[in-house]
């Protein structure tokens, strides 16, 4: 039996090629997500350890944790005299103390800031020992006037050595020039993060950091080890410094660029469970109709003595082997996949040295083993049907089998149904520990459900859909009555196409609902007339306040900030305002106290339904954990409904400012004077703020398109991840209707032999493709509009009060699978029409 097994299927290898393409495709994307991130951990790694080669020691301030959002490490700054305490310690050989801070380079031939969203953009002071090594043709900065740019920066925007640059800080900018450019050990680029370097007081003098260190580097006299030299420098220290090894902060380093990216694993690895989900669905549907085909064969099996464990072993057989070769070659497609995810970064400003591509164990071992047992878990069902196969069914002379009932499967499909949207709802109304993981499980669970039930509804969809193609003539009659035929085929086809589009229709309903609760929000809450951001909504010089105040019209300006902490164990986003003038510019619907009492020092506003969860009222204590500072107690004075603009937590920003290390405003809100000509205003505005060209003046409404697009960029990525989805569900249509053509092989020489031309044979079954994708679209459809329902209710107490339907859109996928579905009909049409007629007739 096992060697039956092999030996049909290598004599079907059409067959076998469609049954591999879609767990190739699912596993490609897993191994990928595995080559592209180990690459780039291998990458850091090896950028960190030149950061840290060549000093012995760290000093530097103490923290309390690491902000996971901030691109450069929150810690208070030093005095400069720690340097000399440093230096005068027996067995120091070198000690040189370091600043560094914000900076954005301006591209001197556009006007325009470098850098994106994302990588750093910094600077800091210029020394031997923090790993940059200055390219041939240029010096060392000395003095006020002078900067070292970072390699890939100068090379991506045709920076010279010799040329002036402006360069942006928290306070106020400044023009340098160009006296060298220097790599990071060999490497030309950091990620796509730019850097400034200046010499120490310089570098003090614009990061406002006038007698002060954020670090301070050591060198051991030769053979004095590290951890004795470390002992002996934090005993002539203050206690609110720390001394580490250079092994140790490699270490966190290294850890916190792992945890960094294990972020990035796990989002593109949730996309290749997807890819892989749907790829079930194909192989399940393939095996279904190769054991159909096989009845006759397996059932001479059975009469010649074949047990009917042998025959469900040697499906599932097949189904390994189909497992093992198709992950393998996924593996092979997914080393390629990882250049193209590599380059499609690099695209976007995350810049990746060229580096070695690695490829760990782990990689081929994991993509193998989940590749073949969704392939294997996939065959069970289709395997007992083979060993069910009765010997009678040699003698039958047709191939269709009635198949169960569908009371079975309306029973086992309601109780699935019920197993994924319980578990679903809880996640979502719910307050369960792991919120996450019982919304995916519930979505799965969910599509398993809906997907065992489309049977009991595909032949009238079926019918309701192919009324209108029936009339085009006798290929749409025929292909409609392919479609009804059979309703478990049609199913599970659509099945794996409603899958893909319907979480795509979820992510199109979710970013329709957060445009429109946005609009929402700042339409109620926002009084001012003009906001002032910056593109990537990444921050901008919180001098920029002080600069339009003087701008005629203008009334009122207030200035917003945001950082990360930890509260209640757990990491949160707190907001500084300035009390004073918020209220004028916001309205953030107060129900207790006032924004003004934040004036207090000590005090916090938190959002009403966070204050409920969390059973606090004016009066009660806040304990706040800050990354620079440590823990705080701070006194709730408000509560206030509305967090669309400040989030749950709001401290004053006076409180704000003492224990957020990096001071950028988020966004600066300016209401012009009762009466003032309002263009006059905007016009004034952005002269005063000519010389910051990474914050732009925005009205009301350019403020929410610009919020806007922002959630349709990151959409529209999530939205490219899901299409592979889509992808493999249309080469489940091309691969159900390939197997369908071999399964009705007779039955299409009998066709053609009453006269159904090659043409008509061919529209037959792009039809009968249209009907499958149309009924997958709109089962997605309505899967997809129900989740992000349920997904915006849930949200709504967060500030998702609308629901958004993007009619239109939605349109546009149906009729794109309706297409696609034509598309990927060419091939088996083509084989159909090409069959010999009295071969056919004469098919066993």
């Amino acid at each position: 039996m096992l060697r039956a097994a092999l030996r049909s299927l290598l004599a079907h290898k059409v067959r076998l090629l469609l049954t591999v393409i879609s767990i190739v495709l699912g596993v490609s994307f897993m191994a990928g997500t595995y080559v592209l991130t180990d690459t780039m951990t291998r990458a850091f790694n090896d950028l960190v350890d030149t950061s840290y080669s060549s000093i012995d020691v760290l000093v530097r301030s103490s923290n309390s944790f690491t902000a996971q959002t901030s691109s450069l490490e929150e810690r208070e700054s030093m005095p400069a005299s720690v340097l000399d305490d440093v230096a005068a310690v027996p067995g120091v050989t070198q000690a040189v103390g370091d600043v560094i801070g914000y900076a954005q380079i301006v591209d001197p031939a556009t006007g325009k800031v470098i850098g994106t969203f994302g990588p750093p953009t910094a600077a800091s002071s210029w020394n031997d020992l923090n790993g940059f090594t200055l390219r041939p043709g240029g010096s060392t900065p000395q003095g006020s006037g002078q900067v070292v740019i970072d390699a890939g920066t100068a090379e991506s925007h045709d920076i010279q050595v010799g040329d002036r640059v402006q360069i942006l800080f928290e306070g106020p900018p400044g023009e340098f020039e160009v006296v060298g450019v220097a790599g990071y050990g060999e490497e030309d680029n950091l990620f796509g993060a730019t850097w400034a370097l200046f010499d120490l007081p310089t570098a003090q003098a614009v990061l406002g950091k006038d007698g002060e260190l954020d670090s301070v580097s050591v060198v051991a006299e030769e053979g004095t080890p590290g951890v004795e030299l470390q002992r002996e420098i934090a005993s002539v220290l203050s206690e609110d410094v720390e001394v580490v090894t250079a092994a140790t902060v490699t270490a966190e380093a290294q850890d916190q660029i792992s945890t960094g990216l294990g972020f990035l694993r796990t989002a593109f690895l949730v996309f290749a469970f997807v890819a892989l989900f749907v790829g079930a669905f194909i192989i399940f549907n393939t095996f279904a109709i190769i054991v159909a085909q096989r009845t006759r064969e397996l059932a001479l099996f059975r009469a010649l003595g074949a047990s009917p464990r042998q025959v469900m072993t040697s499906v599932i057989v097949e189904a390994v082997a189909v497992g093992v070769v198709a992950s393998a070659v996924g593996v092979v497609v997914g080393i390629g996949l990882a250049s193209v995810l590599k380059a499609g970064l690099n695209a976007i400003g995350f810049e990746i040295p060229a580096s070695g591509t690695v490829i760990l164990p782990r990689t081929f071992i994991v993509s193998v083993v989940v590749g073949t047992l969704v392939t294997v878990v996939a065959a069970i069902l289709p395997a007992r049907r083979a060993a069910r196969v009765a010997p009678i069914e040699a003698l039958r002379e047709a191939q269709d089998r009635p198949g169960r009932s569908l009371r079975f499967r309306l029973i086992t499909g309601t109780i699935v149904l019920a197993l994924g949207v319980l578990p679903l709802l809880y996640g979502l109304f719910g307050n369960p520990a792991s919120a996450l993981q019982l919304v995916g499980f519930g979505v799965a669970f969910t599509f398993i459900g809906v997907a065992m039930l489309t049977p009991m509804i595909a032949r009238p969809v079926a019918a309701a859909l192919g009324a209108p193609i029936r009339r085009t003539g006798v290929p749409g009659k025929l292909g409609r009555e392919n479609a009804m035929r059979n309703p478990r085929r049609t199913a599970s086809t659509a099945s794996s196409l409603m899958i893909g589009l319907g979480l795509v229709v979820f992510v199109a309903v979710f970013g329709a609902s957060a445009k429109a609760s946005t609009t929402a929000v700042l339409e109620g809450t926002l009084k001012a007339d003009f906001i002032l951001t910056s593109p990537t909504f990444s921050g901008f010089s919180t001098a920029t306040a002080a600069d339009i105040r003087t701008v005629p019209g203008v009334e009122t300006s207030s200035q917003v900030r945001q950082g990360e902490v930890h509260i209640d164990g757990g990491t949160s986003f707190i907001t500084g305002v300035d009390a004073a003038t918020f209220e004028a510019v916001s309205d953030v619907g107060v129900v207790d106290g006032s924004v003004e009492d934040l004036g207090q020092a000590g005090s916090i506003a938190i959002f009403e339904d966070t204050a409920a969860d969390n059973g606090l009222g004016v009066g009660d204590t806040v304990t706040v954990e800050w990354p620079s500072t440590g823990e705080t107690e701070l006194e709730v004075v408000t509560i206030y409904s509305e967090n669309g603009l400040i989030g749950d937590w709001t401290v004053s920003l006076e409180t704000y400012d003492a224990n957020i290390a990096q001071e950028l405003d988020i966004f600066v809100f300016v209401k012009a004077e009762e009466g003032a000509d309002v263009a006059a205003v905007q016009a004034g505005l952005e002269e005063a703020l000519a010389a910051y060209p990474n914050i732009q003046v925005q009205d009301q409404a350019a403020f929410r398109d610009q919020y806007a697009a922002l959630i349709t960029q990151v959409l529209n990525l999530v939205t490219a991840l899901l299409l592979l989805a889509v992808v493999i569900a249309l080469f489940g249509v091309m691969n159900t209707l390939f197997l369908s053509i071999y399964e009705r092989t007779r039955e299409l020489g009998l066709l053609r032999a009453v006269g159904l031309t090659r043409r008509q044979t061919r529209s037959m079954v792009r039809w009968e493709a249209v009907i499958i994708a149309i009924m997958g679209a709109l089962f997605g459809v309505v899967i997809g509009i129900a989740f992000g329902w349920a997904l915006q209710q849930a949200l709504a107490s967060e500030g998702f009060s609308e629901l958004g339907i993007p009619g239109g859109q939605i349109l546009v996928y149906v009729i794109l699978a309706a297409v696609l579905g034509v598309f990927f009909a060419i091939f088996p049409a083509r084989r159909a029409a090409k069959l010999n007629v009295l071969r056919a007739i004469s098919y066993e």
